[in-house]
């Protein structure tokens, strides 16, 4: 037999198959190229900035803002649940009673099962029969509350106006910006005034903005105003001349302009008692006179010479707020309420503008007053 070392490699199988050889096992494709492993440590995450005083100081605040109108709200649907048909008639009842004089409708409204529980227990630190006595109050005026609070004052002066007379109040905008603050006391005021159509449903409240102060449509028609505990708060944010002016302009001529204020020692500093919540009497009185009014009469129905006023949480370390006050609470409870000055005015001409005075920044707001 012949050599086949000359055949060709394609051939040369062909002949081994012939014979009953297996095919020679195909070569395997060589794997695919892949990207070596990288060895490089991971980039690391960026460290999140830590948040500024200030920022901390507003999240704090939007915090405590969020627990008060949870407390607000709770406490509406309180109020709510109190409101049983027998004393829906009894409210009623009392606002449509006619009074002969302020005195009788005040003494009726203080004396009534409609106020909301806790309140009467206040009456002996504020003498409301005496003091709207004092100020003069008769069941036929049209009187203005600035500042209602949580409605101290409001729910005796709705229902002794309510048949012959107006109550207007005033108020921020509820539906303002819900991280400030001056919304949450908007809508406090909104909601209390709802808790009771039978008492305040004749309630007309007035808006108004703090950095702008205007009584707006008001001209001339209040027989009285009323500013209960509030007047620091108008000196605070450098605006008391403009409120002053505003309320001049809404009274009628020779209206009444009634001032409950806490009272700081002769001597104090304006701008350091005012963040207290405290004011001098002498200076009050120079000012709202230089504003177009004349001081009618001062009265002590609201003085308390236990009151030191040397608190570091000002005014509201004393009853009813008790800011602060854990470890102190029987004896600020038992100072009872501040020292107050009680005084009347009336609507003269306008005198000019007074000098630049003492007009402090505002600070931050304290605890709000329980009112």
């Amino acid at each position: 037999m012949k050599r086949l070392t000359s055949l060709s490699a394609p051939l040369l199988s062909l002949v081994v198959f012939a014979c009953g050889g297996s095919p020679p096992a195909e070569s395997p494709a060589p794997p695919p190229e892949t990207a070596p492993l990288s060895t490089a440590a991971p980039a690391p995450a960026e460290a999140k900035a830590e948040p500024t005083p200030e920022e901390k100081k507003k999240a704090e605040a939007l915090a405590e803002l969020e627990k008060d109108r949870a407390t607000m709200k709770a406490e509406h649907e309180a109020a709510l649940a109190r409101w049983t048909p027998e004393l829906k008639k009894e409210a009623q009842a009392l606002a449509d009673k006619s009074f002969a004089t302020g005195k009788d409708a005040i003494k009726a409204a203080a004396a009534s099962k409609a106020r909301k529980p806790g309140n009467a227990d206040r009456d002996k630190y504020r003498h409301p029969v005496e003091t709207l006595e004092f100020f003069g109050l008769k069941p036929t005026m049209t009187v203005l509350e600035y500042g209602p609070g949580e409605g101290w004052y409001t729910e005796l002066l709705a229902p002794a106006l309510a048949k012959k007379g107006k109550l207007l109040v005033t108020n921020g905008d509820p539906n303002g910006p819900v991280e400030e603050r001056s919304t949450f006391y908007a809508e406090r005021v909104k909601l209390f005034l709802e808790s009771s159509p039978e008492l305040y449903g004749k309630v007309e409240t007035v808006t108004i903005d703090s950095k702008a102060p205007k009584i707006a449509g008001k001209d001339g028609q209040l027989d009285m105003a009323i500013v209960m505990r509030s007047l620091h708060g108008m000196v605070n944010a450098g605006k008391l001349d403009e409120w002053l002016a505003a309320i001049h302009t809404s009274l009628k001529p020779n209206g009444v302009l009634g001032i409950e204020q806490h009272r700081a020692n002769a001597d104090a500093k304006v701008e350091e008692s005012a963040k207290k919540g405290y004011l001098p009497e002498k200076w009050v009185i120079e000012r709202v006179e230089a504003a177009g009014f004349k001081l009618a009469g001062k009265s002590e129905i609201n003085a308390n010479p236990k009151d030191t006023k040397d608190y570091a949480d000002g005014v509201w370390a004393l009853p009813p707020t008790l800011k602060g006050a854990d470890k102190d609470k029987e004896r600020l409870t038992a100072i009872g309420e501040s020292d107050r000055m009680t005084l009347k005015f009336t609507k003269v001409a306008a005198k000019a503008a007074p000098a630049a005075g003492a007009k402090p920044a505002a600070p931050p707001a304290p605890a709000a007053e329980k009112k």
